[in-house]
């Protein structure tokens, strides 16, 4: 393992580390030393130093390394290319009507449907970034790859589940109603009862993603990898 490979992972772990840190046991101690705001002002803070430091050290890894498989043929990047899709598609879907999102108050998860992007999976946010990790992990097998869309990957998947855990101690009967109504795992048969909205606001963030990915990461991708 390379130096660069190795900041690489203590990056990825401070990002995700601290995040966890921050969201759980250390949130309400830091929350009375220095008040809401001061607290959301360390988290963006440490957020924001951390990402760098995975972008800065990312960088510094040799993408032409050996590959688990040959990442750049044609099925990888239509399989990642779905997969980014359907990963926009639930982010944009989750922005609206998400009763996970902070300072929600308790009548409203009580209220809340399972509808659109939420009757595939409670947590459609989290499985977005999932998915994006997963179907960068197909396009790009590589060691820099690996260990940053691995990250990313857990920092989601287990970010949502103990999302759920400390929902449940916040609001009780209310976000375990939320939750009998709803999936951790995706229900991919529930795709269908996502709006036309999220449907095209997910496809026009997906072309832009795509686009502004030959300019910062240099390499093609999605519908631009074949139309130049």
């Amino acid at each position: 393992m390379t130096s660069a490979e190795t900041s690489l992972i203590a990056a990825n772990v401070a990002f995700v580390g601290s995040h966890f840190a921050l969201s759980h046991p250390f949130r309400a101690p830091l929350v009375r030393l220095a008040g809401e705001k001061g607290f959301l002002g360390l988290y963006s803070l440490v957020s924001l130093a951390t990402f760098a430091w995975i972008v800065i050290a990312f960088r510094a890894v040799d993408p032409g390394g050996a590959q688990a498989w040959n990442g750049s043929g044609t099925a990888p990047w239509i399989v990642a290319s779905v997969l980014t899709v359907l990963a926009a598609v639930l982010f944009i879907g989750s922005l609206r009507g998400n009763p996970a999102m902070p300072d929600t108050a308790i009548n409203v998860v009580t209220a809340a449907k399972p509808t659109g992007a939420f009757a595939v999976t409670r947590h459609p946010m989290m499985w977005g970034f999932a998915l994006w990790a997963l179907a960068h992990l197909i396009a790009a097998p590589n060691a820099r790859t690996g260990i940053t869309a691995g990250a990313m990957g857990v920092f989601a998947l287990l970010g949502a589940h103990l999302q759920d855990r400390k929902k449940e101690a916040l609001l009780g009967g209310a976000w375990q109603g939320w939750e009998a109504q709803t999936s951790y795992w995706p229900r991919l048969g529930q795709l269908g009862r996502i709006g036309a909205g999220a449907w095209l606001g997910g496809l026009a963030f997906w072309l832009a993603a795509t686009w502004l990915h030959s300019i910062w990461a240099g390499i093609p991708a999605g519908a631009f990898r074949w139309l130049g």
